[in-house]
């Protein structure tokens, strides 16, 4: 999960110099532990935390259908999670008021649920949720297509986002670069004809649900290029909008959606990095 909105202004949203905001990153936490290398305990926390996100997200891919609100999947993820001995990332995080975000066909990232929201046969759903299990964070995203009539452009879109995940997940190992991942997301998508969103980053995750590093999809001048060692824990998470890359923010200041009005797909794993590759904390295949 790449929330939530740093605004960087008053509370009247605007900018120093009068500018209305109409985009907002990530607010990452700054420690001073800085990046941080996990111990083997912290990470076999992490790995509890991430199994209880992965089978939410599992529950939630096999439970959704035409007719069903994004209340009633934010209830569930909300049961769930605290039934399994964990509480909602989520949920207060800077005012956010849900235990997942549920993003629909061109809404980008960190759509509201709601009772009134009804899911329709044909829809493109992001859901994003995390878990806060004995310290630490487990964070994970998965798009869904709904019922019958999806169309083969958001299947596709949908697939592209997924792979382009593990194609940058292939390049980590301790002594790769974050620049190696970003290259190998924003390659992939590239190729196929869809843009890389630029105004939210993957991140760090532990104590904190956003630590550093922040984790680009795209190669930029302001990523931090480090060495990445084992040991660190990342939540890696392309976002990609099969038009413009260009995105808003709606007056629920949460929910942020494509300009063109096109399909926005995300796919997102926390990891830990090891010596020849990665863990998936978050698989959800167990």
């Amino acid at each position: 999960m790449n929330l939530f909105a740093d605004l960087l202004a008053s509370t009247n949203g605007v900018k120093g110099g009068g500018t209305p905001l109409t985009q907002a990153g990530p607010r990452i936490q700054k420690t001073r532990r800085g990046v941080e290398v996990k111990s083997a305990r912290e990470i076999a926390i992490m790995r509890q935390a991430s199994r209880i996100v992965a089978t939410v997200l599992r529950e939630i891919m096999d439970m959704a259908a035409p007719g069903m609100t994004t209340g009633d999947l934010d209830r569930h993820a909300e049961a769930r999670i605290r039934a399994m001995g964990a509480t909602p990332s989520f949920k207060g995080y800077h005012g956010f008021p849900a235990s997942i975000c549920a993003s629909i066909n061109n809404e980008v990232v960190h759509g509201i649920p709601s009772g009134k929201r009804v899911i329709k046969a044909g829809d493109l759903v992001k859901i994003d949720t995390g878990a806060y299990y004995e310290g630490f964070h487990g964070d994970s995203c998965v798009t869904l297509c709904v019922g019958e009539g999806v169309p083969e452009e958001a299947r596709r879109l949908s697939r592209v986002a997924q792979e382009s995940l593990m194609k940058g997940l292939a390049t980590v190992k301790a002594g790769s670069t974050l620049l190696e991942l970003a290259g190998a997301v924003q390659d992939h998508v590239e190729a196929h004809g869809y843009a890389v969103v630029e105004d939210y980053t993957g991140h760090g995750v532990g104590r904190n649900l956003h630590e550093e590093p922040s984790v680009f999809n795209y190669r930029t001048r302001d990523l931090p290029n480090m060495q990445l060692r084992a040991g660190m824990t990342l939540a890696v998470e392309p976002i990609l909008n099969a038009g413009s890359k260009a995105c808003r923010t709606l007056k629920d200041r949460w929910t942020v959606v494509t300009v063109d009005g096109s399909l926005s797909a995300q796919w997102e794993h926390t990891i830990v990095v090891t010596a020849d590759g990665c863990d998936i904390l978050t698989d959800r295949d167990f």
